[in-house]
């Protein structure tokens, strides 16, 4: 049986692809999670290469079977969760009066809800190595956009901020327990997910899927007294809030 594992979500590129690299790399047995197979495999086999120990999961996370799935095939192969990272997420901008249904449901299922779904699947083998070291840590991707109402991207804001207010209630729910949770808010990140906006910030201008993940290892290696509830990342002349 391993030491420590952990699982992360939409780890098939980008920020969840950097966050599995550094629990590699501090010894974490790692499951991935993403929807798209064939990426995922890539990513995992990109990281077995690294030497690490992977497991690939694909699934439809919005769906709460997927998400009861992911947990037991990591269960069954690790026997304990130390770190969850619930980074998996999309976002379809579009004006009010032309939101699809669809689209909406799809970013409050990815975004919001496979998050809280996932602490309630984990949450007995989070409280097993929370009373074993005082140390279990669950880190929610949100966005910089939880924190300020965005025009076109409202729904993602919008879900985006419900992870924000879901990851201070875990924060003022678990955290006793030896549960840490923390919500990271990133404005413009050098990935996939941005290219919509590179016509206008030029990817060099963005920050990069390490400069997240690197939050994670800091988060790590926080003492048990020490709980980070969000934090803020913001390019040079950004406003913050």
């Amino acid at each position: 049986m391993t030491t420590r594992a952990a699982i992360v979500t939409g780890a098939s590129s980008g920020i969840g692809l950097a966050i599995a690299r550094v629990l590699g790399q501090e010894g974490y047995a790692l499951t991935l999670a993403a929807r798209r197979p064939e990426k995922l495999a890539a990513a995992a086999e990109e990281l077995r290469g690294e030497g690490f120990e992977v497991l690939d999961v694909a699934a439809a996370l919005q769906e709460e079977d997927e998400v009861r799935r992911v947990v037991a095939e990591h269960r069954e192969r690790y026997g304990r969760l130390d770190v969850l990272v619930n980074n998996a997420g999309i976002g379809i901008g579009a004006p009010v009066g032309e939101l699809k249904t669809k689209h909406v449901d799809l970013q409050i299922g990815v975004n919001l809800r496979s998050t809280m779904l996932f602490y309630r699947e984990a949450i007995e083998l989070l409280r097993a190595a929370g009373r074993e070291h005082k140390g279990a840590l669950v880190v929610n991707t949100a966005s910089i956009t939880a924190k300020f109402g965005e025009a076109w991207l409202s729904v993602y804001a919008a879900t985006k901020a419900g992870v924000v207010n879901w990851t201070e209630s875990m924060h003022r729910e678990l955290s006793a327990e030896g549960i840490k949770s923390t919500a990271l808010c990133p404005g413009f990140v050098d990935t996939p997910m941005t290219d919509f906006v590179k016509e206008q910030v030029d990817a060099t201008a963005m920050m990069t899927p390490a400069d997240i993940a690197e939050s994670v290892r800091f988060l790590l290696r926080t003492s048990p007294a020490c709980c980070v509830p969000e934090i803020q990342f913001v390019r040079p002349g950004e406003r913050m809030m």
